[in-house]
């Protein structure tokens, strides 16, 4: 006999960052569109207080500092680099994102830029006891808006060689490489990314599809911190990119980098401070 063992991958969570670009002529109307009302509606919690762990349903409202392209040869995203503002809303079933998003698109019109990248959370892969307790055990959950006001989202998207790979070779490249004296060779991803740990919050919603479709990203990277953790962030982000410290990199364009901050309400999004 055979144990009947098998771990679901099946989606837990599912989430869209709405990503709007507003002309400055309309910043006023759509302020006062009645989105609070339909998040209301779809019983969304505002993550600008976010209480004790991820709400079945939430939404959060992220307004522009500013977004820097990816190198030449990543993913060109007019969307997201030009976004004045982004909406994310996440539930524990598809129906109420989708609901949302539809809601939005009706109360904004056809004349207002609105793109959609979206995704699911699943189990993790290939984290087993050892690597949770490195990497997640002691993880930043989300904090209240006005103590951890900065929000980033970067996309990115996996080459077809990477794709190509045995799911056992790719996972190699998650750890640290040693040489046959036992000296450490390269760091991998996991001690490339450790420095954020303890100070950014991180979420990542995966494509529907693996690999994602062409012209569609495989990872939507997110992330919140306080003031003090910016430079954490962007220090993390070079430790990632350096391809001696972690090959995995050579396999990954990136999107747009795209920096918010969070804001209480969706008027807070377009009207002037």
């Amino acid at each position: 006999m055979r144990a009947d063992d098998v771990r679901s991958n099946e989606p837990i969570r599912y989430g869209a960052y709405l990503c709007l670009n507003v002309p400055a002529g309309a910043l006023e109307a759509v302020a006062g569109a009645a989105v609070p009302a339909l998040a209301e509606r779809l019983e969304l919690r505002n993550e600008f207080e976010p209480g004790n762990g991820d709400p079945p349903r939430s939404i959060a409202y992220l307004r522009r500092i500013g977004a820097t392209p990816g190198t030449p040869g990543d993913m060109a995203d007019d969307g997201l680099l030009r976004a004045g503002a982004v909406v994310h809303v996440a539930a524990e079933a598809p129906e109420p994102v989708a609901e949302f998003r539809a809601g939005l698109a009706r109360l904004l019109g056809p004349e207002i830029d609105l793109q959609t990248l979206s995704g699911v959370v699943r189990p993790t892969l290939y984290t087993g006891n050892l690597m949770h307790n490195l990497a997640y055990a002691h993880r930043v959950l989300q904090q209240p808006g006005t103590a951890m006001p900065n929000a980033f989202l970067l996309p990115t998207k996996k080459s077809a060689e990477w794709w190509a790979k045995d799911w056992m070779e790719r996972h190699t490249y998650f750890l640290p490489r040693y040489d046959e004296a036992g000296r450490k060779v390269s760091d991998g991803h996991a001690l490339a990314a450790a420095g954020g740990v303890d100070s950014l919050m991180r979420r990542t919603y995966k494509n529907s599809t693996e690999p994602a479709p062409a012209g569609e990203y495989d990872f939507i990277n997110y992330f919140e911190c306080a003031d003090a953790g910016v430079p954490v962030f962007h220090e993390v982000c070079g430790s990632l990119r350096d391809v001696a410290r972690n090959p995995e990199w050579k396999f990954v364009r990136e999107g747009p980098a795209w920096h918010g901050r969070r804001v209480a309400s969706w008027a807070e999004l377009f009207l002037a401070d």
